[in-house]
């Protein structure tokens, strides 16, 4: 059952209202929705900004972590009076302070292989932009398992990537196995910025993926090269093999 929109609703949407490919019915799918965002971090932050921008009802926000000032360069969520406090609790504060029609969860929690999949249930979306890889599988799993789309976003240095998954490619068709030498953005660095680029596409493909517009990213991985400004989009394949999403022998 639909709600009407607030007379503030329909001013703050109005540039939606008139989008063919949203419209009224498309923001009545925003306000319904639930969209967990995994990691407060340089991706998290600038995707819960423009999903909170964009009225979606319901946003659950997880992270363990406290602001650091180090954070600052690129979580754009946060201010250097947020330092020492939890991002779950900063980011709840300045998610509404932006919408205050839209509903907040915070959890200030690691998402772990024993507790992901009731971390996602009761959530119709999730965007992982964590940079650990044994958050993105355990994330990854419970999706593939609970049929909940994923849009999975990462950066380093000066490139970054955006996929969506739905049951088949999952995540780990894509990564199949904990890289031995992968990199971290504590490690190699990054360059902020690219952090509003990746994550801002994170919740692109999140409201094309709940107003129905346009086509989603499903099943391929767009990979953005920041120094030299090119673009270029790769199809993941499923892997029959897959001990997430591959067929039962």
């Amino acid at each position: 059952m639909t709600q009407p929109f607030s007379a503030d609703e329909v001013e703050r949407y109005a540039r939606h209202l008139v989008l063919r490919e949203v419209g009224g019915p498309g923001q009545q799918k925003l306000k319904a929705a639930r969209v967990l965002v995994v990691g407060a971090g340089g991706l998290g932050s600038p995707a819960a900004l423009y999903l909170a921008a964009a009225g979606v009802g319901v946003i659950g926000l997880i992270d363990p972590d406290t602001v650091a000032a180090s954070n600052l360069q690129r979580q754009i969520l946060f201010t250097t009076a947020d330092v020492g406090a939890l991002k779950v609790d900063a980011g709840r504060e300045r998610l509404g302070e932006l919408n205050p029609h839209i509903q907040i969860e915070s959890h200030a929690v690691a998402v772990t292989a024993e507790n992901a999949a009731e971390v996602v249930a009761g959530y119709q979306l999730v965007l992982d932009g964590t940079d650990d890889f044994a958050t993105r599988f355990a994330v990854s799993d419970a999706c593939t398992a609970a049929g909940i789309p994923l849009v999975s976003g990462a950066l380093g240095r000066w490139t970054g990537q955006v996929g969506v998954f739905s049951r088949r490619p999952c995540y780990r068709c894509l990564v199949p196995d904990l890289p031995a030498d992968a990199d971290t953005c504590a490690t190699v660095g990054v360059v902020g910025a690219l952090g509003g680029v990746i994550g801002s596409m994170m919740a692109l493909e999140a409201i094309k993926l709940i107003a129905g517009a346009g086509e989603p990213l499903t099943g391929r991985l767009l990979i953005y090269d920041a120094l030299s400004a090119e673009t270029r989009t790769v199809k993941v394949g499923a892997d029959p093999g897959c001990p997430s999403c591959g067929s039962p022998t």
